[in-house]
């Protein structure tokens, strides 16, 4: 029984390397890889896949040219093992690699929920790791600007009053703040800069006055959080959390499907 797993040991190797090269192109093929990794690194990914589906093919080539000769199973295993160092027991690092591959077939990826956002921190500024222009002319007319574009403007010039009575139209998911009064809710998107680990949300306030068809209506929790909304209005400048903040008074709120890339770069 020993000798079989040894003999079996270097086939595990070739499979887990071959089941991370499938799983990456399954992920790119499905456009799932949007969710992990930014636009930008796809090509990497993709030469990656390509390249672990080759080394476990040619090890695999290997492996059976040796079988054929006088040195026989038994050494091309031994071989096999020998090739390299590992800090877990022989197996255990193949096996691993297997499993975790196998669960990502199983699991897929998802976009990241109102509560990674309010774990990680919302803001409406962009972090040190962005790039941060010294002086930054935005040609598009204020209902054109996205979101992000919006969180660029404030990030260049951070004074709330400067944009009062703009135009505003926007799209994101639903934040439930806490510290926010309930006839607020804030709007958001996730930025990605490399991967889906460093990627951080960003968001404005929005401020409900009615239900939009004639009726008061200040509770947030008609709109609940993680749906995705197509928000227009003006901006205005309100008092939230002891600081001055860019705000969105809203006149529409229309629900909208989550969009097939949910992330900005």
């Amino acid at each position: 029984m020993v000798k079989r797993s040894k003999s079996l040991r270097p086939w595990l190797d070739i499979f887990s390397i071959a089941a991370w090269g499938v799983l990456l192109l399954k992920f790119w093929l499905t456009n799932k890889l949007n969710l992990l990794i930014h636009p930008a690194y796809h090509w990497l990914t993709i030469v990656a896949a390509l390249g672990l589906l080759l080394v476990s093919g040619l090890q695999g080539r290997e492996l059976l040219r040796k079988r054929r000769y006088r040195y026989g199973w038994r050494h091309a295993a031994r071989s096999a093992n020998s090739q390299h160092l590992s800090a877990f027991p022989p197996g255990w690092s193949s096996t691993i690699l297997l499993a975790t591959a196998i669960a990502g077939f199983s699991i897929e990826p998802t976009v990241f929920s109102s509560q990674t956002a309010l774990q990680r921190g919302v803001n409406d500024f962009l972090p040190v790791t962005e790039s941060q222009p010294q002086a930054f002319i935005n040609a598009t007319p204020p209902e054109g600007r996205s979101l992000i574009d919006w969180v660029r403007t404030l990030n260049v010039y951070p004074e709330p009053d400067a944009y009062a009575g703009q135009k505003v139209k926007v799209n994101g998911f639903v934040i439930h703040l806490p510290t926010l009064p309930a006839e607020y809710l804030l709007i958001s998107r996730f930025v990605i800069t490399c991967c889906a680990a460093d990627a951080y949300p960003v968001g404005l306030p929005v401020k409900l006055n009615s239900d939009f068809s004639g009726r008061p209506r200040t509770d947030r929790n008609d709109y609940p959080p993680d749906t995705w909304w197509e928000i227009e209005g003006k901006m205005i400048a309100e008092t939230l959390d002891g600081k001055r903040q860019l705000t969105i008074a809203a006149d529409s709120l229309k629900p909208i499907s989550e969009p097939e890339n949910p992330y900005n770069y």
